[in-house]
């Protein structure tokens, strides 16, 4: 119909028909509190409430154990964490649904008491300078290790085989969190990579680690069920100062994504207002649309209407909500209605249980008059 909302349209996103464009965009939600740090029956039952969506990207899942950062969050290295993702996928499948997973390192956003008290990896021995969600509760984060040339080639063959747990887990794609200050973004930047071999120094070397890890991820998946994430104008948040070779990092990364075949590129609004910094970019899908050939989603601040707007002028292809699709499981359907949207507790964003998970309710059936 002409006119559906564009956010309710059907998009073909490589060799997969995405219902809608109403992306649920990866979150963290430290639910996976047992000793395997595996998915349990509560996020099977918490991603099969959002299978409405046009495709779901699962919580950031860590590609080996020294990728961990945060406590609860859900692995992909290991056979217990495959199965518990096998039960999440058959179930948004059971519900037409499609999911892919976010393959996640952490990097220096760690702690040694995730580490049996060695220091995290990273590009480069610099401190964040950020609070850590510890076992033991906040603490100070530290200096990491730099990360050996053998280290980088270990940390992509871990990106490789987590990327085959996740097909053998019957996900329908990978996004790799190349975003938020977690270690890819720690080598994009000039102040957390200060490396002078090939993975340091110039734009292209900081950028190497990243498409070192495109191809490994490759040789298992279709280049079309691969997405990444980015976040060009992040600043003074999860460790990461932007300078004035940061846009320029970025504009190279996009330039140079275009000769994949991937599923999307998927970037991030900035977090913080950046518009009195005349070397970041306030606009990013605006910016990065004439840049990137492909699919293209964009996230952070949008609602129902934001949404509409930037598809029908063609910024974007996609949008991916993330508190939205917290306290509104079937959020599709609300935008479908023009509906009531319901508030979320950030009380619960990442505390135990169902309270604040899996107990949001559906949309009752409005009684016709």
């Amino acid at each position: 119909m002409e006119d559906e909302q564009p956010l309710l349209q059907s998009y073909q996103m490589g060799d997969l028909t995405l219902k809608n464009r109403v992306i649920m965009a990866p979150m963290t939600r430290s639910r996976a509190d047992n000793k395997e740090n595996a998915p349990t029956d509560l996020h099977v039952g918490y991603y099969r409430q959002r299978s409405s969506a046009g495709l779901i990207i699962s919580e950031g899942s860590q590609v080996s154990e020294r990728a961990v950062g945060y406590i609860n969050t859900p692995g992909i290295y290991s056979e217990a964490q495959a199965e518990g993702w096998r039960k999440v996928t058959e179930a948004v499948h059971e519900q037409d649904g499609k999911i892919f997973i976010q393959l996640w390192h952490c990097g220096r956003i760690s702690h040694p008491k995730f580490h049996n008290g060695e220091k995290p990896l990273a590009p480069s021995a610099v401190n964040p300078n950020i609070k850590i969600f510890t076992p033991d509760g906040e603490e100070d984060s530290v200096e990491p290790k730099a990360m050996t040339i053998t280290e980088i080639k270990e940390t992509v063959q871990e990106f490789k085989k987590a990327a085959q747990n996740a097909k053998d887990a019957g996900f329908d794609g990978i996004e790799l969190h190349s975003s938020n200050g977690y270690l890819f973004h720690q080598f994009f930047n000039a102040n957390s990579n200060i490396r002078t071999d090939e993975y340091g120094g110039s734009i292209p070397n900081r950028a190497r680690f990243l498409f070192e890890v495109i191809e490994a991820v490759g040789e298992i998946w279709e280049e079309n069920r691969i997405g990444v994430r980015l976040n060009p104008s992040l600043n003074n948040d999860f460790g990461i100062i932007a300078t004035k070779e940061t846009i320029p990092t970025f504009d190279y990364i996009v330039e140079k994504l275009n000769a994949y075949d991937l599923a999307y590129l998927h970037l991030s609004e900035p977090f913080t207002d950046v518009s009195e910094i005349d070397y970041l970019v306030p606009n990013i899908a605006k910016h990065y649309r004439p840049i990137y050939q492909s699919t293209l989603m964009i996230n952070n601040g949008f609602d129902q209407k934001k949404g509409n707007e930037v598809i029908e002028k063609g910024t974007a292809d996609l949008v991916s909500f993330a508190k939205l699709f917290i306290s509104n499981p079937d959020l599709p359907k609300r935008f479908e209605e023009n509906s009531h949207l319901a508030e979320w507790d950030s009380n619960t964003f990442y505390t135990p249980g169902e309270k604040g998970y899996t107990d949001y309710p559906m949309l009752e059936k409005q009684t016709e008059k």
